[in-house]
């Protein structure tokens, strides 16, 4: 479908890669796999046709269609997420209206024994025959499966994308790019913006389509799921195993064991050499032995190893002065924006020293939490932040906030005070950003690299309570592993918005949960987390398995703390789920009034509407009708709360 031949790139003196050559076949799952600046991205963008190669041939077979999906683009505010959806059945609209020309065309046309006519309905039929194979009567179901699948309710398909945050618009680039169904899906780190969910659910829908995927994730189990080929970039080259991601972990390790033992004969053949030419070099008898042994050097072409080893790459946050007990305290924390409350009664304590994940689909406030602990936006009750605390912030937008014209040297030279001046050099080495890398303008530099200089401006001032949100959404594989060591290694406080299920294991003691406008504090790790949540999304399968065990351990405790018996926890559930439906009607009705009002209020301060008394008694009756609503609500919400704290 796509075939690569001799394919070089070039960014200033050293080549990102060269004579690079592979073929996409129908078919293929490629996991493109390589560290941060390897020229991932770059390659993806040559496939897509964005970028031009310094050197080399891209042939795309006749016909195929290539869909690309890049980390960052450029949204559009006009539509509504339905709308915007439809913008990728373009085409059937497109062959709608040539079929209803055409179709018209019949009608008004006589002469029915002509050949252009017969022509005409020959070219009607083939074209309709390909409208109904494209799905071009089935399309909006096509369109709110997609999006359904990716997380959207169906509420929000008339909504203006406008009101979605850029996780959530994201989502919605990529549905468009996955009902075109092309030929050839590119997808450069499609799983950032998705929960759990979602990701389970782009695996499926990956796994089904008919056509090639190469994509770029650090979701290791996601790439593992989808994928039976792995291309990686290493040192300029590329090399391709026929295997999943955990197999191609194995054989590469095999690959760099024989890389090294080569290098290290190589290396004695070197020394060797250049001894004799030492010893040797003065001495006419040997002349034409050196000379002979100067070439042989000459045309050794060293052997290089894979940038694997990362032991010198070691973060570590510096201390800080003791913070109080307790970092974080929110009482009766409320967040709105008009009448959408994104959460409400929220009671949290965050002990020093905790390690604490914010886990939630997107738009559920984890982000706007952390906003509101950071006093950057206003907030209904009480949020204390402890004695002496000292906050370090690490924004998902972080890395665009640098200033691209600077170097990378000179990013951290503006914020290094003091002493550690002097180590600036050795501190990007450490983060991979040694030699001639320093000297690199921040616009020339990856996603991945970005977030690495970042995170290195966030290591320089010293913190005792980090919030870090998606910090490893750029950051591949074993910089992930260097900052969770070093994040498990702080003495301080840490709050992690991650939805990286392998990234928070081990890390955290503690995940608050954030849907449906509450917080729902989880004690354990996040997989202890995530298998209770099993249990409550799949309560039949639970109690199903409970019936299995032995007779002796199926002893009645209905009333026994912390258990609930079969019935109860069913009729439980029943009544949560009862509550939801209320709240949720009851929202819509106080949005409607409150809309009512407001139009209401527009007709009353005109002069026709100031005098007319009608308008003032139906505007009191639907404020009365609000407030006795707002209350209900309150009453709903209390009681919906009490019972999830028994679930």
């Amino acid at each position: 479908m796509i075939s690569v031949e001799s394919l070089k790139v070039e960014f200033g003196v050293t080549p990102l890669f060269e004579n690079v050559s592979f073929v996409i076949n129908k078919k293929d799952r490629i996991a493109l796999v390589g560290k941060n600046g390897a020229g991932k991205s770059t390659m993806l963008k040559i496939l897509a046709g964005l970028q031009h190669p310094t050197a080399g041939v891209v042939a795309v077979q006749r016909g195929i269609t290539i869909g690309y999906l890049p980390q960052v683009m450029i949204l559009s505010d006009t539509r509504t997420v339905r709308a915007e959806a439809e913008m990728a059945f373009e085409h059937i609209f497109e062959m709608q209206d040539r079929l209803a020309k055409m179709n018209q065309e019949l009608a008004d046309r006589t002469d029915y024994d002509s050949e252009s006519y017969h022509e005409l309905i020959d070219r009607f039929t083939h074209e309709n025959e390909r409208f109904l194979m494209m799905g071009g009567t089935n399309y909006k179901a096509e369109i709110e499966r997609t999006l359904v699948g990716l997380g959207f309710n169906r509420s929000d398909f008339d909504r203006p994308t406008s009101e979605f945050s850029g996780g959530w618009r994201m989502r919605i680039e990529l549905a468009k790019l996955l009902l075109r169904h092309p030929d050839v899906l590119l997808l450069d780190e499609p799983t950032n913006h998705l929960d759990i969910e979602s990701i389970q659910w782009l695996e499926n829908f990956l796994k089904m389509e008919p056509g090639a995927v190469v994509l770029v994730s650090h979701d290791r189990a996601f790439i593992n799921n989808v994928t039976n080929r792995t291309i990686e970039i290493s040192c300029g080259h590329i090399y391709d195993y026929k295997v999943p991601y955990d197999q191609f972990v194995v054989l590469r390790k095999e690959r760099r064991e024989q890389q090294l033992r080569a290098y290290e004969n190589q290396q004695k053949e070197i020394k060797d050499t250049e001894e004799f030419i030492e010893r040797f070099r003065y001495k006419a008898t040997k002349a034409v032995q050196v000379q002979s042994r100067i070439k042989q050097l000459e045309k050794i072409v060293p052997i290089e190893i894979d940038e694997e080893d990362t032991s010198a790459l070691r973060l570590k946050f510096p201390p800080a002065i003791r913070s109080g007990n307790y970092p974080v305290i929110c009482e009766n924390l409320k967040k709105a924006y008009g009448d959408h409350v994104v959460f409400h009664d929220v009671n949290l304590t965050i002990h020093r020293g905790e390690k604490v994940a914010f886990v939630g689909k997107n738009g559920e406030g984890k982000s706007t939490l952390v906003k509101c602990i950071m006093d950057e936006i206003p907030f209904e009750g009480k949020l204390t932040i402890g004695h002496n605390v000292q906050i370090g912030y690490f924004a998902q937008n972080q890395a665009q906030l640098l200033d691209e014209n600077l170097t990378v040297f000179d990013t951290i030279d503006q914020v290094a005070k003091g002493d550690i001046r002097l180590k600036i050099r050795d501190i990007l080495g450490a983060f991979m950003f040694g030699g001639e890398a320093s000297d690199k303008k921040v616009k020339v530099l990856s996603g991945g690299e970005r977030s690495r200089l970042a995170m290195i401006k966030l290591l320089l001032e010293p913190v005792n309570l980090l919030i870090l949100d998606e910090p490893t959404n750029h950051l591949d594989m074993r910089s992930k592993d260097v900052l969770k060591d070093a994040i498990r290694e702080f003495d301080g406080t840490a709050i992690v918005v991650s939805h990286d299920r392998e990234f928070l294991d081990g890390l955290v003691t503690k995940v608050y949960e954030f849907g449906g406008g509450l917080v729902k504090e989880h004690i354990g790790g996040i997989y202890d987390f995530l298998q209770k949540k099993n249990m409550e999304n799949l309560n039949e399968l639970q109690l199903s398995s409970s019936f299995s065990k032995p007779k002796e351990k199926e002893e009645k405790e209905p009333a026994s703390e912390g258990k609930l018996s079969y019935e109860a926890q069913k009729e439980l559930n029943r009544k949560i789920r009862k509550l939801e439906k209320q709240i949720e009607s009851l929202e819509n009705s106080i949005g409607d009034m409150e809309e009512q009002v407001a139009q209401l209020e527009a007709r009353m301060a005109t002069p026709e509407g100031a005098s007319d008394m009608k308008l003032y008694e139906a505007h009191q009756v639907l404020k009365k009708q609000i407030a006795e609503a707002e209350t209900e609500w309150e009453n709903l919400s209390l009681e919906h709360e009490e019972l999830r704290m028994k679930n």
